[in-house]
């Protein structure tokens, strides 16, 4: 029988409507066996994650504050899901456990883990499944690292072919504490399991139905991406896309395990689907898979005659800036020069010292420095098999007037990289969508 590990996000288990919602997408599909959750999200604008309030809860304790207020606000939030989904399950004693420990000195990482802990708890007992403890499950090592082999032997054998529902987040050390992923580690969580049950599917359920194709703040209305690679992901994650972390997608990816990303509320839309490889499994009209894009670079050009043909000087070029631990994010070049693009942010109050130690070793003709550069990318497997795409869409931003400062293409051809000034950034994305994906969508 098929298996399918589906991860539910904070915004999915706000409230006790969207606990009702979930329990009725993982029982509408006998495959759902293995489920993780994350502690209850926002259910409006100005509303707190049940996770911000725990560590606010331990802050106050730290500096001899009352944390009864909060603490109260956090017991609200469980009893309402409790009461108005009819959960049998004992909160009471669990928040006196848990009060009781805050009092006497909880670590961090186990009162930020007991958002996802409750979670769980009140899922496994909504739903009639299992509930396993991520401290016997998740295992990490002296150094932080995870310790997977252990990992995974302990979830194979705590599955049993019945429903189980796993919190997300976090995990155990050598010696049983608790240690806690990086935000968003319910994710983390999720792939894990998916990977170390084989399953046929991970489904990664959230409040947007996949990955859009653009940003809805400068794009009206942009789809979702229906099928993308995992390469075609991190390419978009790497220029700006608010996708999933690497972490998260590593262990489904390592083991090809196809990653769906679904609605909550919306459970009859499809989806993202991303897997390594889609073969013949799917066309697209449009040569463009995602448009992303970041603001806040600078480009530090390097001129020197003869720079191509001298050996070692583009290591001379490049060192002062790792010296600094400055990430240099495109290198385009050309004969006798070398642009060097990185953060505006990372490179503040450096660039003097690095301008001065290239003069010293370089010797170059001239260096000049440009700010407020956005970088955007076209990213697309398709590119590869297309002619003329680099001159399609540099002739139609030349067209809108922008006025382009790098070019760059990785050698997979999976993506074109340009960058802009800062106030055409916007711009040239409308551009790249209504000129080759807009008018291609059905």
């Amino acid at each position: 029988m098929m298996i399918k590990t589906v991860k539910f996000g904070g915004s999915s288990l706000s409230d006790s409507s969207h606990f009702k919602q979930f329990k009725n997408i993982v029982l509408s599909d006998g495959q759902r066996k293995v489920v993780v959750v994350s502690a209850p999200g926002k259910r409006f604008k100005d509303d707190h994650k049940i996770t911000d309030l725990l560590y606010l809860c331990g802050a106050h304790k730290q500096y001899g504050v009352g944390f009864d207020e909060i603490f109260g606000i956090i017991v609200s939030r469980y009893k309402e899901i409790a009461d108005n989904c009819g959960i049998g399950f004992d909160l009471d004693s669990e928040f006196s456990e848990l009060k009781r420990k805050i009092s006497s000195g909880i670590s961090a990482d186990e009162l930020a883990s007991r958002g996802e802990y409750l979670s769980a708890k009140l899922a496994a007992a909504y739903l009639g499944y299992e509930f396993h403890d991520s401290a016997d499950l998740i295992f990490f090592n002296y150094d932080g690292t995870l310790d997977k082999e252990k990992t995974y032997k302990a979830i194979q054998r705590a599955y049993t072919g019945r429903g189980m529902v796993i919190p997300g987040f976090y995990g155990s050390m050598p010696n049983g504490s608790i240690r806690t992923f990086t935000r968003g580690g319910s994710d983390i969580t999720g792939a894990l399991a998916a990977a170390a049950l084989t399953a046929d599917v991970y489904e990664n359920w959230t409040d947007v139905s996949g990955i859009l194709i653009a940003d809805p703040k400068i794009v009206k209305n942009p789809p979702a991406i229906s099928h993308i690679t995992y390469n075609e992901l991190r390419e978009l994650s790497f220029i700006g896309a608010q996708v999933m972390h690497e972490d998260a997608v590593f262990p489904v990816r390592e083991t090809n395990i196809p990653l769906n990303i679904r609605n909550t509320n919306d459970p009859s839309n499809p989806g993202t689907m991303i897997m390594e490889d889609f073969g013949k499994e799917e066309s697209s009209p449009s040569f463009i898979t995602g448009i992303a894009g970041k603001k806040g670079f600078c480009a530090v050009t390097v001129v020197k005659n003869g720079l191509s043909s001298t050996p070692g000087l583009l290591r001379k070029i490049i060192e002062p800036f790792e010296k600094r631990s400055v990430n240099i994010c495109f290198i385009p070049a050309g004969i006798d020069s070398v642009s060097v693009f990185v953060s505006s942010a990372q490179a503040e109050g450096f660039l003097y010292d690095i301008i001065s130690e290239l003069q010293k070793g370089v010797l170059p003709n001239s260096i000049r420095v440009t700010e407020h550069i956005a970088v955007i990318g076209a990213v697309g497997r398709r590119m590869a098999n297309k002619l003329g795409v680099s001159g399609k869409i540099f002739a139609e931003l030349g067209k809108s007037g922008v006025n382009i400062r790098m070019i760059t293409q990785g050698p997979d051809e999976l993506n074109i990289i340009f960058g802009v000034e800062e106030k055409d950034f916007e711009q040239s994305i409308r551009v790249l969508y209504d000129s080759f994906v807009k008018e291609k969508q059905p």
